[in-house]
């Protein structure tokens, strides 16, 4: 019987430690949300959030181990687990929580940052005033603007990093094939991604 019992605290133990372990070294693809992956969202100009309150740990900067072929300064985008990555030094990379396109619309490639833009205007695409008329038409720049604090345009093909008023998206599929991140984050990563940054998008993470 002493046996036995010893035997049941030694299983707990392992079975303790091994989700210990799990725990505290999730899997790339544990970092989803649970609800469905892709979110339907209507945009909210002039709306304003407390996006530290919102943010998921998962999904907040930090740095991490990453090991890469890439050089210091690109920003690698992992589509799949919804993270973006600044290429530091010596194994190591700074990691910011996204949202992404829907899947539809994902694409992947490596281009080069081409402009940025501080607290940026927006003018609303045809099909979002189609689908609500009463839409405002221009929506000026601001902490309410849809597209955030930063626009960083990525290469001449229409696709941007950019901030956002609704940082529960960040984690899900949203988008028109832009990228993402709350206001604090994009306005961090601005300061360290000039014109001519590389970007690389990839459907699998580069490990």
């Amino acid at each position: 019987m002493q046996r036995a019992g010893a035997t049941r605290k030694i299983a707990h133990l392992v079975i303790a430690t091994a989700l210990a372990w799990a725990l505290s070294t999730p899997s790339p693809g544990e970092h989803r949300p649970a609800d469905p992956d892709e979110m339907q969202i209507r945009e909210r100009p002039g709306y304003e959030a407390s996006e530290e309150a919102r943010l998921p740990l998962a999904f907040q900067r930090q740095v991490v181990f990453f090991r890469t072929t890439q050089p210091r300064g690109t920003l690698i985008i992992d589509t799949p687990n919804r993270f973006l990555y600044l290429v530091l030094a010596n194994d190591r990379a700074l990691r910011y929580g996204i949202s992404v396109g829907h899947d539809c619309l994902q694409w992947q490639g490596l281009a080069r940052i081409s402009r940025g833009t501080e607290w940026p205007d927006w003018t609303p695409p045809a099909d979002v005033i189609a689908r609500d008329p009463e839409f405002p038409k221009f929506v000026a720049g601001g902490a309410g603007n849809p597209l955030g604090a930063r626009v960083i345009e990525i290469g001449d093909n229409g696709y941007r990093i950019h901030g956002t008023n609704q940082p529960e998206v960040i984690g899900h599929a949203v988008s028109s094939g832009c990228f993402r991140l709350v206001n604090t984050d994009v306005i961090h990563l601005y300061r360290h991604a000039p014109v001519g940054a590389r970007v690389l998008v990839v459907q699998a993470p580069e490990m």
